[in-house]
C-alpha cells in the first residue's frame, strides 16, 4: 500500500492470540480495522481486542460489512460456520482468510457457494504467538504457509513475512511438523525443568545450551549439530542416564535416544523388547550398569 492509496479496511472474527496479533500488525502498517467479532460482542476477549484496535465489537453476521478483508481466526472446528455466517454481509470482491495451519480452503467452501463474487485464502504464520503484543512483533521475518487468492501473498508481505505456497494434501503433515518444532519442544523443555530440579540445578542454567543448540542446527542442520553420548556411540553413558532417571521420565528419554540414533544413522535398538531378549536394549544395559557398580563396590570393600 503506497502513501496515496486509501487504507485497507479489515475485520477480525475470532479475537484469540493469533488473530489479534495479525490484526494489530495490520493496523500498525496502516490498515483500518472496522469490526471485531467473537463468541458474543461482550465476551472479554472480544472487548479486549476491540479496545486494542479501537473498533466496534459486533456479531459475526455483521463482521464483514465494510471490510475489504476478513480474518477468520477461530478454532479449526468453527471456521466453516463462522465463514458461512458472515458471508451474506460481505461486500463484492472481499477476501476471507483463515489462519489455520491444518485446515484447507475447503473450510471456506460455504462462503464461495453463497458469495461467488468474493475470494478466499489462508495464511498460517510459522511462529509462536503467545500473546497479541509479542505475536505482532514476531510476525515480521517469520515464514508462513499460504493458499488461495494472490492477494493473500501481498498481505503476508505487508506483514513482513516470508510466504510459501502449500498444497492442500501436504497441509496436515506440515502442521504436524510445526507442532513438533514448537509444542513438542516446549514439552521436552518441561522434562528438562523437572530433571534439573531433581538434580538441584536451576532450569535457567540450561537455556544458553538450548539456544546454542538451535543456532547449531540453523548453521549445520540437525545431523551436523548432533553431539553427546549417542553421537559418539557411548552406550554405557546412555544406560547410566536411564538408570539415574526417575521411573516416569525414562520412556521420554529412551524415545529420544532412539530418534537421536536414527538421526545419526545408527541401528535402532528397540528398548524394552530388546532388553527382554538381553540383546543390548535399554533394560539390558541398565542391568549391566547396576551389575558393574555392584562389582565395583565389592572390589572397594575387598581393598579396604
Amino acid at each position: 500500500m503506497d502513501a496515496t492509496s486509501p487504507p485497507r479496511a479489515f475485520a477480525l472474527v475470532g479475537p484469540g492470540r493469533a488473530g489479534t496479533a495479525v490484526a494489530c500488525a495490520l493496523a500498525a502498517r496502516g490498515w483500518r480495522p472496522v469490526a471485531v467479532a467473537g463468541r458474543t460482542p461482550d465476551a472479554p476477549s472480544t472487548r479486549t481486542a476491540a479496545a486494542c484496535l479501537a473498533t466496534p465489537a459486533v456479531e459475526v453476521v455483521d463482521a464483514g460489512r465494510g471490510a475489504d478483508v476478513v480474518i477468520v481466526a477461530t478454532p479449526d472446528a468453527a471456521i466453516a460456520d463462522a465463514a458461512a455466517a458472515l458471508a451474506p454481509a460481505l461486500r463484492p470482491g472481499a477476501l476471507v482468510v483463515h489462519l489455520s495451519g491444518a485446515s484447507t480452503l475447503h473450510e471456506l467452501d460455504g462462503v464461495l457457494l453463497a458469495r461467488p463474487d468474493v475470494e478466499v485464502g489462508s495464511i498460517h504464520p510459522l511462529q509462536s504467538l503467545p500473546s497479541a503484543d509479542v505475536g505482532r512483533r514476531r510476525l515480521a521475518g517469520a515464514w508462513c504457509a499460504i493458499d488461495g487468492s494472490p492477494r493473500v501473498e501481498r498481505i503476508a508481505l505487508t506483514l513482513g513475512m516470508r510466504p510459501f505456497r502449500l498444497d492442500a494434501a501436504d497441509r496436515v503433515g506440515y502442521h504436524a511438523a510445526a507442532c513438533v518444532a514448537s509444542n513438542h519442544l516446549v514439552a521436552l523443555l518441561g522434562q528438562v525443568e523437572r530433571l534439573a530440579a531433581h538434580a538441584g540445578v536451576p532450569f535457567e542454567a540450561f537455556l544458553p545450551l538450548v539456544r546454542g543448540t538451535v543456532e547449531n542446527v540453523d548453521e549445520l542442520g540437525p545431523a551436523g549439530a548432533l553431539t553427546g553420548p549417542v553421537a559418539r556411540r557411548d552406550d554405557q553413558t546412555v544406560a547410566r542416564h536411564v538408570d539415574a532417571l526417575p521411573e516416569d521420565e525414562r520412556d521420554g528419554y529412551e524415545a529420544l535416544v532412539r530418534e537421536a540414533r536414527r538421526l545419526a544413522g545408527q541401528r535402532d535398538q528397540r528398548g524394552a523388547d530388546a532388553g527382554a531378549r538381553g540383546d543390548g536394549g535399554f533394560a539390558d544395559r541398565r542391568r549391566r550398569s547396576r551389575s558393574l557398580r555392584r562389582r565395583q563396590v565389592g572390589s572397594e570393600e575387598t581393598l579396604a
